[in-house]
């Protein structure tokens, strides 16, 4: 299970959690969500509705309902304990969402049922690992956001100076000159669509936009990248050194073990040496 695994006592309590940690019924709960994840994809094709609707709502509730006994029952066996696991916060809360009316004001939350697609993460180790990653790695990221955006400050009051009366709706002011200079970061018709007609007014343009393009694209994508990438690399590394840590216990308890046996075979054979020299003497 995702929450932290303690010794239960004997009972109701130490059967649930034998029941709902046994990898049978974790990769059950994997199949569903999977299921529900096609369902809900079904519930947009009219088409597919008015041949199977009730079919398919059905259904839906019917895995709805496994769900909230699932986390009821995690509730039941980890208590407060469930309450402080991220992973398990997070699937309490993507299924009450689906328990409330999606009608009124809470009409919104009908398409947000999708998030229970979601807690394939929580299932699934490897990503589980790739989330912890990301988040680990968003104080980095946030800081090559920050330089990133004073770039575009910077290049988008130099665009509306520049070409801000010759194509003012590209770059008329600071808001459409930083749209344009997004569209130009993600080389999305950046050549035709932008950069050339400025260059047929400003020849030199091309010393402005190519330098921004590699910078804000090519050097902050491979910032991003080396963050993220380290971010994961670290999450192994600590991964990998819990492992050596328990081979390093369960090894202490072993050889813990066999000595303690090997000084009772001692005591033992002592024992019997003692008695035997004690009969022959008789």
């Amino acid at each position: 299970m995702r929450e932290t695994s303690v010794a239960l006592q004997p009972g109701l309590r130490g059967r649930l959690h034998a029941f709902i940690a046994h990898p049978r019924v974790q990769a059950g709960i994997l199949v569903l969500i999977v299921v529900n994840a096609v369902l809900l994809g079904l519930e947009t094709s009219p088409r597919v509705m008015a041949a199977a609707g009730d079919l398919i709502r059905f259904a839906d509730r019917a895995i709805l309902a496994v769900f909230v006994a699932e986390i009821a029952i995690r509730v039941y066996v980890h208590r407060a304990r469930f309450f402080r696991d991220p992973w398990s916060l997070f699937d309490f809360a993507v299924v009450t969402i689906a328990l409330v009316p999606a009608t009124g004001p809470f009409s919104v939350l009908r398409a947000l049922r999708v998030l229970r697609v979601l807690r394939v993460l929580t299932i699934v180790p490897s990503m589980r690992r790739v989330v912890g990653a990301l988040l680990g790695a968003v104080p980095g990221l946030l800081s090559i956001g920050m330089v990133l955006v004073l770039i575009y400050y910077v290049c988008a009051v130099i665009a509306t100076n520049l070409f801000g009366n010759a194509f003012p709706d590209w770059f008329g002011n600071l808001g459409r000159s930083f749209y344009s200079l997004f569209q130009i970061m993600t080389l999305e018709s950046w050549s035709m669509g932008i950069s050339r007609p400025v260059m047929q007014e400003f020849p030199y343009a091309w010393a402005f936009f190519i330098p921004f393009i590699l910078i804000a694209t090519f050097t902050m994508l491979n910032l991003f990248i080396g963050v993220i990438v380290n971010a994961m690399q670290t999450v192994s590394d600590a991964e990998h050194a819990d492992t050596l840590h328990a081979l390093d216990r369960t090894q202490d308890h072993i050889e813990a073990d066999v000595h303690a046996e090997v000084r009772a075979l001692r005591d033992e054979i002592r024992s019997l040496r003692t008695l035997l020299e004690t009969r022959s003497g008789q």
